[in-house]
Order: C-alpha cells, then sequence, then structure tokens
C-alpha cells in the first residue's frame, strides 16, 4: 500500500492547544516519577538541578524554534539535520530522536504502572502494555482528539502539582536547599537524570504538518512550554524536600503522593497517585503521538518504508507509525527499570540536541538569506551564541551520564551508521 500525498494530516492545533500538549508531556513524568531518584542523588539542592537542566532546554528550545520556523515539517530532526549536515547524520539522528521516543514513552508508561501499583496492588509491566495499547487505539482515532485528551490531562496535572506547592509552603526553611551530599558533581549528575523531565519541548516540532501558521505558532509555544514548566520544578523540588527527607524521597515509588500524605494524611496519598495517573498518562500519549510522526515524515522523505507515510483516509492519522510505536514501546517497556530507560534516553538527547545546536549555527553561514520567522538573539555576526552554549551544555551533560549507559549508547549510535550504510547497499527498495 503507497503513501498517498493528496492525503494530508489534518491541520487543526492552534496555539493553546501546542501550549499545554507540550506543558503536559513536560510535566508528567520528571516531577512525577523521577524527582525522587534525583532527590536521592543530590539531596535538598535537587531544585537546582532542576535549574540546570532548565538551562540546556532554554538553550536547546531557543535552537529548535528557530529551525522550525524555517521548516515546519513532520521529519524535524531528520530534515533540519539532511540540509546542514548530509543524509547520513540525519539519518543517524532522526533514528536516535525515534529510539529514544520509544524509551521515552516506556520509561513514561512505567512510571504510570508505579502509581498504578501503588494503588490497585498490580504488576509493572501488564499496567504499562494496557496503557501503551489504549493510547495507541487515541492516537489512530484523530490528532485533534489525541490533543483535546492532553489538554484535559495537563489541567488536571498542574492542579496536583499546585497542591504539592501549597502543602509545601508551611514547611518552608526547615532544611538547608544548598546542601549537597555529593557536591556539585551530585548536582550535575541528578541535572543529567532529571533533563528526562524536559523531554517534551522539542516534540510539538514533529506537528508542523497538523499546526496552523506552524512558522509562528510552534516557536512560541515551544518557549512559554519551557519556561512554565521550569517554574513548577523547581517550587515543587522545594516543596518536596521541606515536607519530606530526602533519603525517603530517593526510596519512593511515588514520591509526590508520599510528600502529600505525609503533610495532609493517607487519604491525600490516593488523591495525587490519581493526579500523577493522568500526568504520566498525558505524558506518554504525547511522547508516542510526536514519535509516530517524525516516523511518519522520515517515510515521506523516503529514508524509512514508504508504508509508514500511509495516512488512515477516515481519520487522517498516520496508521502504520502508530502501529510501530505502539509495538516497540511496549518492547521497551518490559526492560521496565527507570532509571536505565531514562539514562539511556538522555544520553541520545544530548547527542541530538548537540547535532541541532550545531545545525542553527551551520544554516546561518549556509543558508543566510533563508527567511526565518523566529531567530534567537544574541548573535556575534552570524553567530548564535546561545546555541554555542547549548552544544557545550549537551557534552557537558551527556558525560555525566552513567559510564555505562554511555558505553551503550555510543554501540547504538556506530550501529545506527552501520545500519545506513547497509541500507544503502541494499538493492531492495522502500
Amino acid at each position: 500500500m503507497k503513501h498517498d500525498r493528496k492525503i494530508r494530516l489534518n491541520r487543526t492545533l492552534g496555539f493553546w492547544s501546542l501550549l499545554f500538549c507540550s506543558i503536559g508531556a513536560i510535566l508528567g513524568a520528571g516531577i512525577y516519577v523521577l524527582i525522587g531518584k534525583a532527590a536521592g542523588i543530590t539531596g535538598n539542592s535537587v531544585w537546582l538541578s532542576f535549574g540546570f537542566s532548565a538551562l540546556l532546554a532554554v538553550f536547546t528550545g531557543l535552537s529548535y524554534a528557530e529551525l522550525v520556523s524555517m521548516f515546519p515539517k513532520s521529519s524535524a530532526e531528520y530534515g533540519y539535520t539532511k540540509k546542514a549536515l548530509g543524509e547520513r547524520i540525519g539519518f543517524v539522528t532522526g533514528m536516535q530522536i525515534i529510539i529514544a521516543g520509544f524509551a521515552s514513552a516506556a520509561t513514561v508508561a512505567i512510571g504510570f504502572a508505579g502509581y498504578f501499583s501503588r494503588l490497585f496492588d498490580t504488576s509493572i509491566v501488564p499496567v504499562a502494555v494496557i496503557l501503551i495499547i489504549l493510547l495507541s487505539m487515541i492516537m489512530v482515532y484523530g490528532i485533534k482528539e489525541s490533543a483535546t485528551m492532553a489538554i484535559i490531562f495537563t489541567l488536571v496535572e498542574m492542579v496536583g502539582l499546585i497542591i504539592v506547592i501549597i502543602v509545601g509552603i508551611p514547611h518552608l526553611g526547615r532544611v538547608d536547599y544548598f546542601s549537597m551530599p555529593q557536591g556539585f558533581s551530585g548536582i550535575f549528575a541528578a541535572a543529567a537524570l532529571i533533563f528526562f523531565a524536559y523531554i517534551g519541548f522539542e516534540e510539538i516540532t514533529r506537528l508542523g504538518e497538523e499546526t496552523k501558521d506552524p512558522e509562528k505558532t510552534i516557536p512560541k509555544a515551544l518557549l512559554f512550554s519551557i519556561a512554565i514548566s521550569t517554574v513548577f520544578y523547581i517550587l515543587v523540588a522545594i516543596a518536596a524536600v521541606s515536607v519530606i527527607d530526602w533519603n525517603i524521597l530517593g526510596e519512593s515509588k511515588a514520591p509526590l503522593a508520599e510528600v502529600v500524605a505525609t503533610a495532609l494524611g493517607s487519604k491525600a496519598f490516593l488523591l495525587i497517585s490519581l493526579i500523577a495517573l493522568f500526568a504520566t498518562a498525558n505524558t506518554a500519549l504525547f511522547m508516542m503521538v510526536a514519535n509516530s510522526r517524525i516516523i511518519y515524515g522520515m517515510a515521506v522523505e523516503k529514508i524509512l518504508p514508504s508504508k509508514l507515510g500511509y495516512i488512515l483516509e477516515s481519520r487522517k492519522t498516520p496508521l502504520y507509525a502508530i502501529l510501530i510505536t505502539m509495538i516497540v514501546t511496549i518492547l521497551f517497556a518490559i526492560v521496565e527499570k527507570i532509571e536505565t530507560v531514562a539514562s539511556l534516553t538522555d544520553f541520545a538527547l544530548f547527542l541530538v540536541f548537540f547535532t541541532i545546536n550545531l545545525v542553527v549555527i551551520i544554516m546561518r553561514y549556509k543558508q543566510p538569506e533563508t527567511v526565518r520567522p523566529f531567530k534567537m538573539p544574541l548573535n556575534f555576526g552570524k553567530l548564535p551564541v546561545i546555541a554555542l552554549f547549548g552544544m557545550l551544555a549537551s557534552l557537558v551533560m551527556a558525560f555525566h551520564i552513567d559510564t555505562v549507559m554511555i558505553v551503550y549508547g555510543t554501540l547504538i549510535l556506530a550501529g545506527l551508521f552501520l545500519a545506513y550504510e547497509a541500507m544503502k547497499r541494499c538493492t531492495f527498495q522502500f
């Protein structure tokens, strides 16, 4: 079945839809799931780790904003990198994003299952698998419906975080917020893990073909979502360590629920756990939507099998790209160990973000006359200084990932280069 370019994705998303989708994708996983693991590394100063991660998100977010304003296509990272560095690097970058997308969605699904298991005493993996299947069905039904669900879930998860902030207010000042059990190395190590919490800001760049006026709408929604999420993250992190000892927080499978239960009693644990289900389901949904779109975009660009570019005519959704996303995400979910999957994902994304910042610099010199509806500030001649900072920050964060994960990530990177070479030598036509 060949892809018919006359059938197009639905261009229905506006600024507010994108903003809430992006906020929802960012907020759910990290703050509801990984804050405990991060606090176990860096103690009461965990809020500083969120701050360092935010800087990288802002640097790279500005680079994404400039690129998507120039090239608002579903192929996103693949398309940007191909134009600047050629098809080989574009393929590797696009595939890193896809693999990271599978791992990210699986990690969040595991987080959902963790909260679910605390409430209903269930096994982790079966619940994660069922969630992935249900979200895939929503994705097939339509992008407008997926976005509407994401907006509702985002509002619910924001209420949950506001509750955590409020219960922390009476406890403010009880601990030293600059206490660093492992020093600055702990801050950076936790920031490298926490950066998973910011994954999502770049995902709306893959919805260019489903967004109204994407050249202006996507950059604005992207930057606002990072700013709003960062404020939430820092306030919640301060509230959490004020209420509960960071050692206990580090051991909890449902950290924010533990915080509220400590402050308000056991009944509050149920409330926050239920809200966390909405938050993690929301993040998983949008991660899977974004991943299916770059798979679709790369298929349309003929670098992946063309069948993956097939659009279900009745719903205007990329059916096979969604099915592949569902199947592989389920396989990643079986790994279950959330820190392992999150760290491997972060390493891949740090390399991608290094590349994206580099692409912005190259395109300033390679295509200086190309219209840029959004252009990042702080430029030295043609050189975008922020993109340069983004490259350096990405490298620093990458080398604070666990050494074993760096080795695994490097092997995956080498495997992608080999896969590209094998694909180009293969006589089989996609």
